[in-house]
């Protein structure tokens, strides 16, 4: 089960939305650098960044930020907020991230994320951020009255090597992950699944743990963080549980 602590990124600061508002954030003191350092230093191995003057604007924004993060530490990232072209998903790329989230750009445009799966394979995970049951889209203003299970089933074979599924609904409250829907979309998927949204306690982290044979692949911890609620010494020890 891998644990991926988040990072997002507002005018060079680390953020936190609820419900994905950016009306509702909180800003912390730290920096996105010395956040991921202090990650690093307590032995993650993985790291999910978002950023959303990216989301916002369709472009790169903190791209340097980004680089700075992947040239001082050795962790596995994936960033996601507002990749809409190849060119985009190439810098990341060159930058030595991981994975490159693909949101509203790929739901809107399936041949955009066929076209990128096939240029970088291994390299692009789908973000799915869902509401009762349909997808949004643009910063999860925009309802697209596609229900998620009937978006899965036509781009399962494109080659995504990762889905992070997000329940809007729970994302920054802190009131768990939507485990019982996500674990739905899970079977349905032929590739690895990130729970995200909600994480409240270090048992959620232990449920997630336990649906290991369910295709999840791990899990994505934010606010909890934050707010003092999960201590990353606490979470640490689920590395190694």
């Amino acid at each position: 089960m891998k644990i991926f602590p988040a990072i997002d990124i507002k005018d060079k600061k680390c953020v936190r939305l609820v419900k994905g508002d950016f009306d509702n954030k909180t800003e912390y003191e730290t920096s996105p650098s010395d956040q991921a350092g202090k990650y690093k230093d307590h032995g993650f191995k993985n790291l999910h960044i978002v950023d959303l003057d990216g989301a916002l604007t369709g472009s790169t924004v903190n791209l340097n930020i980004i680089q700075e993060i992947v040239s001082k530490y050795d962790l596995k990232i994936e960033v996601g907020g507002g990749v809409r072209s190849i060119d985009s998903i190439k810098k990341y790329v060159d930058s030595g991230v991981e994975k490159v989230i693909l949101g509203s750009a790929a739901i809107k445009n399936k041949e955009f994320l066929k076209e990128a799966c096939t240029k970088f394979k291994n390299k692009i995970a789908l973000g799915l951020d869902t509401k009762d049951g349909n997808l949004f889209a643009s910063g999860w203003k925009e309802n697209l009255n596609i229900k998620t299970s009937d978006f899965l089933k036509e781009v399962n074979d494109f080659g995504v090597s990762r889905l992070i599924y997000t329940d809007i609904n729970r994302d920054g409250t802190k009131a768990s992950p939507n485990f019982d829907e996500t674990v739905k979309i899970a079977e349905m998927s032929k590739f690895p699944v990130i729970i995200s949204g909600g994480v409240s306690s270090i048992n959620d982290i232990k449920k997630a743990r336990k649906l290991n044979d369910k295709n999840i692949e791990g899990i994505i911890v934010g606010k909890a963080i934050y707010d003092g609620d999960i201590k990353l010494d606490q979470l640490a020890k689920e590395l190694d549980a």
